[in-house]
């Protein structure tokens, strides 16, 4: 209801009842309303004032009707007028011969449209400014500044060749990429960026800081077949720009005469692939060349032009949506002979693991996880329905790459910085994995910088009955701390250790929902969460199950706690399965009880290694087997307690495992293969297993005689080793 209170009749009696209203009543005659003041300077002010409204108005009505009538009357005849034109445009018909005729007009109109066609597809330009110097980089397309990296010389921050992708056909930005080639083995990440790029992509490239010192003659190459003809000039601290177009005409390919043999008039002169180039020299080691500004006009090509002809499908549908926006990702993006995007894959028999949810922890590596879910989804066993991709942050990019895939993705809002933002990532993703399925009971995590084995899912198949009936299990990972190729042989044999190697693990929901997830540390603590769940209060004395060979394979090289020389140095000799289907050995073994049993035996039955004898360090300290009999061997080292891994680290750094801290060992005592012979390493006296070390056999030290002559030595090889590695 809608009430309305007005002055007027709110009380009548006020003005003399309906002696107020006759008089009223006379009032609207003369027009002075009730809408009129009830205050008047004169008897006749209202009625003048009316008049004169009423006259306005309807003098502005016929100015509009005149207005509307003469709009009307321009408007036929433009009418009139183009349609005589258009009659003189087509052709009369030739007398005798009407289909003729009518074919003449068809040709006519055919061709108008030809050219209104040809008018709205006209190729259109790209108006490029690159800016490059030592401490700012910028990248502008159309007015708009796309790339953009400042900082302090020398801070780092940016430095190296910048690439950007941009559509020919558009415009869009397909891709940008910061390759620090100051740094080792960024020249080679920049050449096989290069090579996943599609042909005729516009490609601008500039260098902010320095970008040479590690610009070996591959990438250099790289860079001549793209039309460049200053890279062989571009020296130290050279600020240098360039614009090309990847395969454009005139642009040096593979079967093309070597670039260094051409006439110099030749090379001096850019190709038609490079449409501008750009070179400012340093003047002395410790200077910078000057600003170098480059502005270049590039030309566009039909989106029809621009696009792969590829059959309609729901994969290609997904390809074309991804490649159509996205670069550098190769084969997918293929017009002739793309990489499938669904895979074929043989049934894994008694599939234990098939209802598991898998989680891929994320970020913003998009070709990483790009080729760990090619690895995924090609191991037998895989169900995609159970596979979520979590992505800490809106980053588009991670997401395209798992529609591509027609994979379950989700974006989750960053909490905390550096650590403790991975930290919670993880708590939220095992989270929301619950949840999403919530008759779960176990998940299996992998992070996104790793490959899986042939027999992923069969390894998890086969050693899921462990975690569930065991309470002394922790998890069962696919990756061994100290398996390298040289120090695993046998991909059907088990251990158990004591530490939580994580990449590549499985877990059970009540440990996460009943310890881990209410303990799990909060944003403002910079805790790593592994380390976290190693601490002896929140892993309680249980262990996991982890394979001689890894089932997981650590490519990635760029991350928080990892760069190309870590990666180098650490994963890169890591062993790594490729066999298809492998029966595990005595499961039944990796029961706690038993486990200890198969210890005892095997320490029983084990040829004792004196380092008073020979030097640990030396390659054939541990013999290699027979052509009759594989030997286990023992090695008895000082171990005081817990703490103290001195003498199993300086053996670590000699055999070159992991040497960083004391891993994947089990009451003490550590597993592994030595020319390819199988070595117990005992700590003496923490370990439980010391009791059978023969009493005439001391244990190794970091300070032994027989080592103190040599581990200078030693110390210097393994230098060397890590170098070449």
């Amino acid at each position: 209801p809608f009430t309305c209170h007005s002055s007027h009749r709110s009380s009548p009696t006020r003005y003399g009842g309906s002696r107020y209203s006759s008089l009223r009543g006379g009032l609207d005659i003369l027009g002075f309303g009730s809408g009129q003041s009830s205050r008047l300077s004169g008897p006749g002010m209202g009625f003048f004032r009316a008049g004169s409204k009423r006259i306005l108005g309807r003098l502005l009505q016929g100015l509009l009707l005149l207005v509307l009538v003469l709009t009307i009357a321009v408007n036929v005849v433009i009418i009139v007028d183009k349609s005589q034109k258009l009659a003189t445009l087509i052709p009369a018909r030739v007398q005798g011969s009407g289909e003729e005729g009518t074919r003449g007009a068809e040709l006519t109109m055919h061709s108008r449209r030809n050219n209104l066609r040809l008018q709205e597809t006209a190729p259109k330009t790209l108006s490029l400014e690159v800016l490059s110097s030592h401490d700012r980089l910028a990248v502008t397309v159309d007015g708009a500044t796309i790339v953009e990296s400042s900082g302090d010389r020398g801070s780092g921050v940016g430095r190296g060749i910048h690439v950007l992708v941009l559509n020919q056909a558009t415009g869009a930005v397909m891709a940008t990429r910061e390759f620090d080639t100051y740094s080792p083995y960024e020249d080679d990440a920049m050449t096989l960026f290069l090579n996943m790029l599609a042909t005729g992509r516009i490609l601008v490239f500039a260098i902010k800081d320095e970008g040479t010192y590690n610009l070996k003659s591959n990438a250099r190459e790289a860079l001549r077949k793209l039309g460049s003809t200053r890279v062989d000039e571009l020296g130290w601290r050279d600020m240098w720009a360039f614009v090309t177009v990847k395969g454009g005409p005139g642009g040096i390919d593979s079967s093309a005469t070597h670039y260094n043999s051409m006439p110099d008039e030749r090379r001096r002169r850019p190709p038609s692939g490079a449409l501008a180039e750009q070179l400012s020299k340093s003047s002395d080691f410790n200077s910078w060349g000057s600003a170098v500004v480059l502005r270049a006009e590039v030309p566009l090509v039909t989106v029809r032009e621009s696009e792969c002809d590829w059959s309609e499908s729901e994969e290609n549908r997904r390809r074309r949506e991804f490649c159509s926006h996205i670069e550098g990702y190769g084969s997918v993006c293929s017009c002739d002979q793309p990489a499938p995007l669904t895979f074929t894959t043989e049934p894994l028999l008694n599939n234990q693991v098939h209802d598991v949810p898998v989680s891929i922890i994320a970020s913003n590596r998009p070709h990483y996880l790009y080729r760990s879910l090619r690895s995924l989804l090609a191991s037998p066993g895989v169900n995609p329905d159970m596979v979520t991709v979590f992505i800490d942050g809106y980053y588009e990019e991670p997401l395209a790459v798992t529609k591509l895939f027609g994979l379950r993705g989700i974006q989750h809002t960053p909490l905390g910085v550096r650590n403790a933002r991975i930290s919670q990532h993880y708590k939220a993703s095992l989270t929301a994995t619950f949840n999403i399925f919530p008759f779960a009971r176990h998940t299996i995590i992998l992070e996104e910088d790793l490959d899986v084995s042939p027999d992923f899912f069969s390894y998890f198949s086969q050693t899921l009955g462990l975690l569930d009936s065991d309470a002394s299990l922790y998890c069962v990972s696919a990756w061994n701390d100290q398996g390298y190729e040289h120090t695993s042989v046998d991909p059907a044999l088990l251990y158990r250790v004591e530490t939580m190697p994580g990449l590549g693990w499985m877990l059970k929901r009540p440990l996460y929902k009943e310890e881990l997830e209410p303990k799990w540390p909060t944003p403002e603590k910079m805790w790593d969460w592994d380390m976290w769940m190693r601490l002896p209060e929140v892993r309680r004395n249980r262990e996991c199950i982890v394979p001689d060979v890894s089932r997981t394979y650590h490519f990635g090289s760029s991350g928080l706690n990892v760069n190309s020389f870590f990666q180098d140095t650490y994963f890169k000799k890591h062993s790594f399965n490729t066999l298809l289907y492998i029966e595990l050995k005595e499961v039944d073994r990796m029961q706690k009880s038993s486990y200890e049993e198969l210890i005892h035996d095997l320490l029983r039955d084990a040829k004792v290694l004196d380092t008073s004898k020979s030097d640990p360090c030396h390659e054939s300290f541990v013999p290699p087997p027979t052509d009759s009999e594989t030997p286990t061997y023992v090695l008895y080292i000082r171990m005081e307690d817990k703490l103290d891994f001195g003498a199993w680290l300086h053996l670590a750094k000699c055999w070159r495992v992991w040497d960083l801290d004391g891993r994947g060992y089990h009451h003490g005592m550590w597993r592994l293969n030595l020319n390819s012979s199988p070595l117990l390493v005992v700590g003496v006296p923490h370990s439980p297993y010391s009791e059978l070390r023969p009493q005439n056999v001391a244990e190794f030290t970091a300070q032994n005689n027989a080592t103190a002559n040599t581990e200078a030595t030693v110390s210097e090889n393994n230098s060397n080793d890590l170098v070449q590695r």
